[in-house]
């Protein structure tokens, strides 16, 4: 019986297997080839997003550089006609933010002073009524003016410098 295995079909088998090996080999690179493809696509599609996105960043700053150059011509041409309207006009043009600012502060001392009075005058108490009075509202008031007049006056004279 070994005999009958040794002979034509053992020799079968084994050709067939080596016959095999390279049609198995090849269909496991094209697998990982197809998996490499893939992988490139992937990357070449995140590379080409990314590109996207910094030309989006680009054209943002590209816009905010022509909004300030825009800012820049008209604090020019405002200072230029200022310049030529007199001393009177200027004075008036200077005055005029911080004046309505000081009112609007004002306004809004008085009404919180008024309620401090009203709040005395009537027995209520003074400290609750101090401290619903104080909302966030105020605070977003108060917060605007002073970024307004530290932030915004410390950004004016940094760009007059340069």
């Amino acid at each position: 019986m070994f005999e009958l295995l040794s002979g034509g079909l053992l020799g079968s088998i084994f050709g067939g297997i080596f016959r095999l090996a390279p049609e198995v080999l090849k269909f496991l690179d094209k697998k990982n080839e197809r998996q490499h493809e893939l992988s490139m696509f992937q990357l070449q599609t995140d590379l080409e997003k990314m590109r996207g996105e910094f030309k989006m960043e680009e054209k943002y700053v590209d816009y905010s550089i022509q909004q300030m150059d825009t800012i820049k011509e008209a604090f020019k041409e405002q200072a230029q006609t200022a310049k030529e309207a007199g001393w009177l006009a200027s004075f008036i043009t200077a005055i005029t933010r911080s004046g309505l600012t000081w009112i609007a502060f004002g306004v809004y001392v008085a009404v919180k002073v008024a309620g401090l009075t009203i709040a005395f005058q009537t027995n209520a108490n003074w400290a609750e009524v101090l401290t619903k009075s104080y909302d966030e509202d105020d605070f977003a008031m108060l917060n605007m003016m002073l970024t307004f007049w530290f932030v915004g006056r410390s950004i004016e004279k940094y760009n007059k410098s340069a």
